[in-house]
């Protein structure tokens, strides 16, 4: 066990009927809002005419930027930005999935400076001044409502790129699991990959194991595999949405860490997969993470694959424990390839091996990922052929 910050100072409203505390929560920072939100479907779901008739009645000023992509782009960004600094805007609200949150963060930052805010990325210049940043949640996924960070994709220069500063946390976020019913089964399963994959970036780790966080973390996945498949099958099963979505936030709010140490390795090499081929990062994650858990397999990591085996997936414990270890990665199989019903190759998305290598490399920073296991730009390229 490591010693550890933790300071999350994150206001969240949970649930039904929460949104008549939104315009108060914006009026603390100012009086002009520029909302964000992506193509339109909080327009579809009603959910847009509900939030403008909020603001009005707090008699607050509207400005909107919509069209935020899925993997953000840097150019929203830099028109947010504009926004921004045009007419002096006071607090944002982004009304979204993960994508838009993670696009406003870098706005409010961008909002401050004279640069191009892709500096930010490719020359990690400072972020020392952001506007407050309010959200309402529509996706079950990246956990961006409760976090400091979030990653930007440049499709000029096949990156893309992601970074965490405290300035960045919103103020407030408003989580109603109403607002997921209309959320697709693909994207539901895509969300959950994602989340399964946040947590478990964590709980294989080499640091000093912490029982709490590590029974902490196993609820959790056993909360994904257990009310997923629900979700997609019954989508207004509230039930099933809350605790998905109250598990994104903790999946990725700092909690779990406890002073872990390693660095991640899915997430970077994802990464790579969706700024060549703008691919969705939930699936990208549930095709790498068991060839990933496959290839870190060996005698000194083996005990982490039992207590994740025994303790997430039920299998057996008196049964050997390299026995243990493979039929855990077989059950994460099942889980994201049949219950999900995601797809399992690279291949069945078009995606082949001619970028593999210039992947692997930006994947590992040009040296290597030091996380669960150090991985090497040929360890990277192995993994992709894994997931052919």
């Amino acid at each position: 066990m490591e010693s550890f910050i933790y300071d999350i100072p994150v206001k969240v409203y949970f649930g039904e009927n929460q949104l008549s505390h939104l315009g108060k929560e914006l009026s603390k920072f100012g009086k002009k809002v520029l909302m964000t939100y992506g193509g339109g479907s909080i327009k579809k779901i009603g959910l847009y005419d509900k939030v403008v008739e909020e603001i009005k009645k707090a008699g607050l000023e509207l400005y909107e930027l919509p069209g935020i992509e899925p993997n953000p782009r840097v150019e929203s960004v830099r028109k947010g930005a504009q926004i921004c600094k045009e007419k002096q805007i006071d607090v944002l609200l982004a009304v979204g999935g993960g994508s838009t949150i993670d696009c406003t963060k870098f706005i409010a930052a961008g909002a401050f400076v004279d640069f191009d805010p892709w500096d930010f990325f490719s020359k990690w210049a400072p972020i020392e001044k952001a506007l407050p940043i309010v959200d309402i949640l529509t996706l079950s996924a990246t956990g961006s409502e409760m976090d400091s960070g979030g990653v930007i994709s440049n499709p000029d220069t096949n990156d893309k790129i992601g970074r965490m500063e405290p300035i960045l946390l919103p103020k407030v976020s408003f989580l109603d699991p109403t607002n997921t019913y209309t959320v697709s089964e693909y994207q539901t399963a895509c969300g959950s990959a994602d989340i399964f994959s946040h947590i478990c970036e964590v709980y294989f780790d080499t640091s000093k194991n912490f029982f709490m966080l590590d029974t902490f973390m196993e609820g959790m996945l056993r909360t994904v595999i257990k009310y997923t498949p629900i979700a997609m099958s019954e989508p207004k099963n509230y039930e099933a949405r809350a605790n998905l979505m109250w598990t994104s936030s903790w999946a990725i709010n700092g909690f779990i860490n406890g002073g872990a140490r390693n660095v991640w390795s899915c997430h970077p090499m994802e990464h790579e997969l969706s700024a060549f081929y703008d691919i969705t990062h939930g699936l990208g994650l549930a095709i790498l993470t068991p060839r990933w858990l496959e290839f870190c397999l060996n005698d000194k990591t083996v005990d982490r694959y039992v207590r994740f085996g025994t303790e997430v997936f039920g299998i057996d414990k008196n049964l050997d424990k390299m026995d243990i270890a493979k039929r855990a990665i077989e059950a994460t199989k099942d889980f994201f390839f049949n219950k999900l019903k995601l797809k399992s190759r690279l291949s069945e998305i078009g995606i082949d091996d001619k970028n593999f290598a210039i992947m692997a490399k930006k994947a590992v920073s040009g040296s290597a990922l030091k996380g669960f296991v150090t991985l090497t730009a040929d360890d990277v390229e192995k993994i992709y052929r894994m997931c052919l």
